[in-house]
């Protein structure tokens, strides 16, 4: 960080437009050039030097900040939510043949009913964000609640209006078509369940809609489905991942393309891969849990924010490529005692539509059997782009064989934006 007149022997060019940006999250400076700011902080960028770092000012002082941590400004955003987009894509049937198709998903949902069928009798349940409608179809079936009110937003509402009649569900399911924000119901509910569910836990952020629905329509003492969910991680291998990406480019028919590479390295991997398959023998360590979230406790003022530890210790030589992230949701049962289920999208379960999210190191790394790789991982909800999020993992590698080399490196993620 610089102070104004140390500036003025750096940047000094006159036809420089200074524009003034908003800090998406916070950010650390590791030199004496770069200056720290604070999600929320304006900046005046002088000079847009690169791609990926500005020259800026805050508070009179100056310095290189990272230009994937700015936005222009609120007033540029004019549906932050892009809730258009969102509602219009679970109009069509694409996503609910994924989802529907989805055995792991659905079973766990029709398990949920199916244990507790007997305690959901004479119940008000709320399904939330319903889509095609098939967790009120399977309460209607398969317990006796009171009523079941299927809440959907999008248009897809209209066909599930069509079978809840076609499933003979009609005295006892009633679709809502409404936003979680405007919604009105009879009464309040007994069990509020919903698959609010994206990738890496949080993405697109449909539980602010669920934790707010919850606070105002769940009964004291409600249950919610799921009850509990959790975030794990595990440092693995990906081979393939950065031989097709990266290694591609060394030799081609003969050429050398190598200088493609750090272009590849930013175009490929500085945003996570969704939809990965890790298998299980690409585990470098056993998994952990590095987030859990009490589903009857959490607040939306805690989504903006999520942080956590991990320490894992190699438990067999190989090559860290990066690190793969998956969720698993717990539902608790209505019977004091009751045992719980729960939906493991992990690598070692049955695979689901969500599958697991890889996040590649900008460089591979040597692991012997003994070696331990700790740090941290911090979810950062974007604060303009309520559905995106960012990812920083910071890691350090200390060797079994060698205790005086540390290793220490951090990277961001942008989920997407």
């Amino acid at each position: 960080m610089l102070e104004m007149s140390e500036s003025e022997n750096i940047h000094t060019n006159s036809n420089i437009i200074t524009q003034e940006f908003i800090a998406l999250e916070d950010f650390n400076a590791t030199g004496a050039e770069q200056l720290s700011f604070t999600a929320g902080d304006t900046l005046l960028v002088h000079e847009q030097v690169c791609t990926d770092w500005w020259w800026a000012e805050r508070s009179g002082c100056f310095g290189y900040v990272p230009s994937a941590f700015l936005h222009r400004g609120v007033e540029d955003v004019e549906d932050a939510w892009q809730d258009e987009e969102y509602f219009s894509t679970y109009g069509t049937l694409k996503l609910h043949l994924e989802m529907l198709s989805d055995r792991p998903r659905t079973e766990t949902y029709r398990q949920v009913i199916v244990s507790n069928s007997a305690a959901l009798r004479g119940k008000v349940v709320m399904d939330l964000g319903c889509g095609t409608g098939i967790i009120s179809l399977f309460c209607g079936r398969l317990a006796q609640p009171a009523a079941v009110y299927a809440v959907e937003a999008s248009s897809v509402a209209e066909h599930t209006e069509k079978l809840v009649k076609l499933n003979r569900c009609e005295d006892v399911v009633t679709v809502f078509r409404s936003r979680a924000e405007d919604l009105m119901l009879p009464s309040k509910v007994d069990v509020l369940v919903s698959e609010w569910m994206g990738n890496c836990l949080l993405f697109e952020f449909m539980v602010e809609s669920v934790l707010r629905v919850r606070d105002r329509w769940l009964k004291d003492g409600g249950m919610m489905w799921p009850s509990s969910a959790s975030l794990s991680l595990v440092p693995c291998q990906a081979h393939a991942d950065y031989s097709q990406k990266m290694e591609f480019w060394e030799n081609l028919y003969g050429l050398d393309f190598s200088c493609l590479q750090p272009v590849a390295q930013e175009e490929f991997f500085s945003k996570p891969k969704f939809s990965h398959q890790l298998d299980p023998d690409d585990c470098l360590s056993t998994p952990c849990n590095v987030i859990s979230l009490d589903m009857h406790t959490l607040s939306v003022s805690d989504l903006e924010k999520l942080s956590g530890e991990f320490r894992f210790t190699i438990e067999r030589s190989g090559t860290l490529h990066g690190f793969t992230a998956w969720f698993s949701t717990f539902f608790h049962s209505l019977d004091e005692g009751g045992s719980s289920l729960e939906l493991n999208t992990g690598p070692h379960a049955e695979s689901t539509h969500w599958k697991q999210t890889l996040f590649m190191l900008d460089g591979p790394i040597g692991v012997e059997e003994g070696d331990c790789v700790g740090g941290a991982i911090t979810l950062q909800r974007n604060p303009i782009w309520r559905r995106h999020m960012s990812i920083t993992i910071e890691w350090r590698i200390k060797r079994r064989n060698d205790p005086t080399f540390c290793e220490e490196k951090t990277k961001r993620f942008p989920m997407w934006r």
